[in-house]
């Protein structure tokens, strides 16, 4: 069974940072690169998260067999027994063989610095370059990180010649390592404690506020107002930005150098806007470098850029606004079945996405009443409660884990509690429990947080390029020192417990902070306690406010602000509701039409295509008779008319529909 449970996280990790990459990413769509760039990332992070609570069990077992070997010792199967004692280390089931965890420690931690502190910094340059060719792109890139990489060189530089010029420094090759690590772990804890805070406040809060029907509903308004005006404000830009595509296509024309530049643009436009402009355009006019003033390749490679990212927005919107409608409809229908006395629950709209048959067959009305309308607001409740015991925890931990006489972390009490015993399963369990919460708290945040237009994490295939590499980046700084601050709440790290114990694999891997004893006696220990400040705050929506002051609308019960968005949000999913409604009643009256009257209709053309044979049989053998002619004329005329008035259906009063000459209007009556 050894290594068996380290392969297993590994493979179950590996679809875990998929299935999350799928539902934000677009694989059809977006560079391969990018994709392959963005899981590692993701997969590396979740990876160390899953893997740590297996490495704190394995050291755990090791000092146990220390302790055990340093006297009279009988080995017996898979434990060993101390003589004098009759003590017994057991073997936990996930145990790891020795020199497995550093090389793996080693490898996955010195990837994801690779990832975040080189090569995704570049490949952010390269996805928003508007380049036409991989050098060009490259360059681009090159030219836009030569600030961002020329800033390390030159404090690593600075930090080298000082230590070469000060005789009272003797670093080794580790020290610098370590130096090196520990300055990347700072500068993420310092991001750490930021958003550690917001989502310790902000998770219990929002599932506690899940189970208030009208709070939702209220806040959904709110959404559909701002993003109605993001939605107006991106097919603007888009207009704009199609218009300046256009005069460029109208300047340069087919046998102009540039013209395959501006092919590729026209590629990235909608597929509407490209037939507008190919319709209006004269491939066989000459171009004259004398008579016009042409954009030159930078000119065009910006317009690239605007065009790429003006399409991206503008169809990200429209997703969102569907799925927000979609969102609104189900919670009005929720407010509506809460009085139904059938307990069934009715919808106002039909799903457009087809149902899972088994689904449907667990899932019915019923059950999702009673679901709904009973068990999930005292679900979310209930959740909210365990989540917030959970972060006052978290929170009185992370300012007393450095006492460790008496030990006043609750983590490491537990966690101490059990190895006394060697309850290996509990160990690992809790282990999981706690540093999940706290990725639960930092992840979470990175997936809410929004830099306007620049950073976005949208669901549903809906993120770009440069959110995607920039999340992998954030994640790859948050892990490590994540996973130094869990270590450090439950005693695991020699820094914190001050024990000269076998420490783990991975605190091994991070070298030892003494190095620089300022970070590790100061920061390391006292900056964490900012968290209660950031909670506070967050708890009271000071953020929320100062943005409020700011002019950017943020959701509010007593604002004046907020109860004009979500008036407007409110018309505005009424208004859709009604065109939808008007849709659906359309296609009900089409189809009843055609249930009812399709056969009769089927009937009356097969007579009439078999008596049509039949008469122009008829009027070849009788073709002298000018009688006939007239009677067979007049016969298919009352046929057509008859045809006519079967096949009609009743249509929808529409404006653009209904035809302005009168004269068609006759003739076709």
């Amino acid at each position: 069974v050894s290594g068996a449970a380290l392969g297993l996280e590994i493979v179950f990790v590996f679809f875990l940072a998929l299935f999350l990459l799928h539902r934000y990413g677009d694989f059809k769509k977006q560079h391969r690169l990018v994709i392959v760039a963005t899981l590692l990332a993701w997969y590396l992070c979740f990876l160390i998260v899953f893997i740590l609570p297996l490495d704190v069990s394995t050291t755990i077992y090791n000092r146990c067999k220390l302790a055990v070997n340093s006297s009279p010792a009988e080995s017996n199967g898979s434990y060993v027994t101390l003589a004098p004692s009759k003590q017994k280390c057991f073997k936990p089931w996930s145990y790891i063989p020795d020199g497995i965890m550093p090389i793996f420690w080693r490898v996955v931690y010195w990837t994801s610095q690779f990832l975040t502190w080189i090569l995704l910094p570049f490949m952010q340059s390269y996805a928003r370059s508007g380049g036409f060719s991989i050098t060009g792109k490259i360059k681009t890139a090159l030219i836009e990180n030569a600030i961002y990489y020329g800033t390390y060189l030159l404090i690593f530089g600075a930090f080298l010649i000082y230590v070469a010029v000060n005789p009272n420094f003797n670093l080794q090759w580790n020290q610098l390592q370590t130096i090196g690590i520990a300055a990347a772990n700072t500068w993420g804890l310092f991001l750490l404690v930021l958003l550690l805070g917001y989502g310790l406040v902000e998770i219990p809060r929002s599932h506690w506020n899940g189970a208030k029907r009208g709070y939702l509903l209220m806040k959904t308004y709110f959404k559909a107002a701002k993003l109605m005006t993001e939605k107006a404000d991106a097919e603007e830009n888009l207009e704009d930005i199609m218009e300046e595509v256009r005069k460029v296509s109208e300047s340069i024309k087919y046998n102009h150098p540039l013209r395959k530049c501006v092919d590729t643009i026209l590629k990235k436009c909608p597929t509407d806007y490209q037939e507008r402009m190919g319709r209006n355009m004269d491939d066989y006019e000459d171009f004259d470098e004398r008579q016009n003033s042409y954009p030159s390749e930078k000119s065009l490679a910006k317009l690239h850029k605007q065009v790429i990212y003006s399409v991206q927005r503008h169809h990200r919107t429209q997703v969102q606004w569907q799925i927000l409608l979609e969102q609104a409809f189900y919670l009005e229908d929720v407010a509506k079945n809460e009085s139904s006395a059938t307990r069934q629950f009715v919808h106002t709209f039909h799903s457009q996405e087809p149902e899972n048959k088994i689904i449907q067959y667990f899932y019915t009305p019923t059950v999702e009443w009673y679901w709904e309308c009973l068990l999930r607001p005292w679900f979310c409740r209930v959740l909210a409660v365990v989540l917030a015991t959970f972060s006052v925890i978290v929170v009185w931990s992370e300012c007393t884990f450095f006492s460790t006489k008496p030990v006043l972390s609750l983590f490491a009490v537990f966690i101490q509690l059990a190895e006394k015993t060697y309850n290996y399963i509990y160990i690992e369990m809790a282990c999981f429990l706690t540093i999940f919460f706290l990725s639960i708290c930092v992840y979470s945040t990175v997936f809410r947080i929004r830099v306007f237009n620049y950073y976005y994490l949208a669901s549903h295939h809906q993120t770009d390029a440069y959110s995607l590499l920039f999340s992998g980046m954030l994640f790859c700084r948050l892990t490590p020192p994540l996973c130094l601050n869990f270590l450090g709440l439950t005693h695991m790290d020699a820094t914190i417990s001050h024990k000269n114990t076998q420490p783990t694999a991975y605190t091994s891997i991070m070298g030892s902070m003494r190095v620089l004893s300022f970070i590790a006696d100061g920061f390391y220990i006292y900056y964490p306690m900012l968290v209660v400040i950031l909670c506070i705050a967050t708890y009271f929506s000071l953020g929320t406010r100062c943005l409020n002051l700011l002019g950017f609308q943020q959701f509010m019960g007593d604002s004046e602000m907020t109860s004009d968005l979500i008036d407007e949000g409110k018309e505005l999913i009424r208004r859709e509701k009604r065109k939808r409604q008007r849709q659906e009643e359309g296609e009900n009256r089409r189809r009843e039409w055609k249930e009812r009257y399709g056969n009769r209709d089927e009937s009356t053309r097969s007579r009439a295509v078999h008596t049509d044979q039949k008469e122009s049989s008829f009027s070849e053998t009788n073709a002298n008779r000018p009688l006939s002619k007239y009677t067979r004329s007049n016969g298919r005329t009352e046929r057509d008319r008859i045809e006519l008035l079967q096949d009609a259906e009743p249509l929808d009063f529409n404006a653009e529909s209904v035809n302005d000459d009168p004269l068609e209007s006759d003739s076709g009556r």
